[in-house]
């Protein structure tokens, strides 16, 4: 069928107008009303940052032997005995990786801070229930992944007063912008 120019201009902005008003109809619906409006105590329950210098960190303590057991619960069948890998990422080894054609990137070759991955666990793990390990059993965790990777010996404990001075691996290989500083 052939159709003019101002016919063919006609029919598209028939088409055009269709679909708008198909989707502010769409829009205008009732929406789907998932998910439960939080109160702000809870809301500030969970505002928590934890900073790498420490500010931030509730009170609690752990240690890497405590953590194994957490870990084998709570973290294994995702990440693999001892922080190898399994579903998800790898969370040991890698020293030494970052320069080669084939970094490996884990919590001891890449991390810069162990305040970081405190609070990286306190707000995504475990993954089916993100935030529901206390400040205890999050040290503990803290404390076994640190140990599997050489940081931190099995019995030292963790604390909100020592994480900070934990020294990672990778430190000194992040450049802060220009007037911020961790220390």
């Amino acid at each position: 069928m052939f159709m003019s120019n101002g016919a063919y201009r006609a029919m598209s902005f028939a088409v055009a107008l269709s679909a708008a008003t198909t989707t502010a109809l769409a829009w205008s619906a009732e929406q789907p009303n998932l998910g439960v409006e939080l109160s702000p105590a809870e809301i500030a329950e969970m505002n928590l940052t934890v900073l790498p210098d420490g500010t931030g960190l509730p009170p609690g303590s752990g240690s890497a032997a405590q953590g194994q057991t957490i870990y084998a619960v709570q973290c294994a069948a995702c990440h693999g005995v001892e922080g190898q890998g399994n579903l998800n990422d790898r969370l040991s080894g890698g020293h030494g990786s970052l320069s080669s054609g084939a970094p490996v990137k884990t919590i001891g070759s890449y991390w810069p801070y162990a305040t970081t991955v405190f609070d990286y666990v306190r707000r995504a793990m475990p993954y089916a229930s993100p935030g529901s390990l206390s400040p205890d059993q999050l040290y503990a965790v803290t404390a076994y992944l640190l140990f599997l990777n050489g940081i931190v010996d099995r019995d030292q404990t963790l604390n909100e007063t020592n994480l900070n001075h934990i020294q990672m691996p990778n430190r000194n290989n992040f450049v802060w912008a220009a007037g911020v500083s961790a220390d």
